[in-house]
């Protein structure tokens, strides 16, 4: 099994000496760049680089500048779909955004950890788990989502908050850890 096809399952796998995954980071890397330096005002360019970038777009979105990613073809978003400044998402994993999903500024979606035993992980390995978030969902800013956590539809995030588990539909959640507040 390739490290790629690991780094997909969830196990553990070598991130830094892979040639084939060191490659793929780079290309996303220098896609970013070239989009983070887009001028604002070219909107037909921004969206096209943006779709170069991701796996899986629909017709509208927007991501504002800047942006950045590890891969980027691990990443699928819905109609509607807007982040604010600074959005990074470290997709080892899959990353998928339902329709209608408004991020804040400054928020990060990470899919890749670290073993907790210290010589595994200064190997340079890890693993990297699936994120889905749902329809109809606000992340205030600042908010970081970590490995493997599922938001359901309908939710909102408040600002600041940390993700740690998963979140149903039909909540507010907010805080560190993120936990339900109220049903919407």
């Amino acid at each position: 099994m390739t490290e790629k096809e690991k780094m997909l399952l969830g196990e553990i796998y070598d991130a830094n000496y892979n040639k084939e995954l060191m490659e793929e980071r780079i290309k996303a890397k220098d896609l970013c760049q070239e989009y983070n330096h887009l001028k604002p005002s070219d909107i037909e360019g921004r969206k096209a680089c943006l779709q170069k970038i991701l796996g899986k777009t629909k017709e509208n979105f927007w991501i504002e500048q800047s942006f950045w990613c590890d891969y980027g073809y691990n990443i699928e978003i819905g109609e509607n779909f807007y982040a604010n400044h600074n959005l990074t998402i470290l997709d080892e994993n899959k990353v998928i955004f339902g329709d209608n999903v408004f991020i804040g500024p400054n928020c990060g979606f990470y899919t890749a950890g670290h073993p907790l035993d210290f010589q595994t992980r200064n190997q340079g390995l890890e693993y990297a788990k699936p994120i889905e978030v749902g329809d109809n969902v606000w992340f205030g800013g600042n908010v970081v989502v970590l490995p493997g956590r599922k938001i359901g539809s309908n939710v909102v995030i408040g600002a600041g908050s940390v993700v740690t588990k998963d979140i149903p539909s039909n909540v507010v959640a907010a805080g560190n850890p993120c936990r339900v507040l109220r049903e919407l």
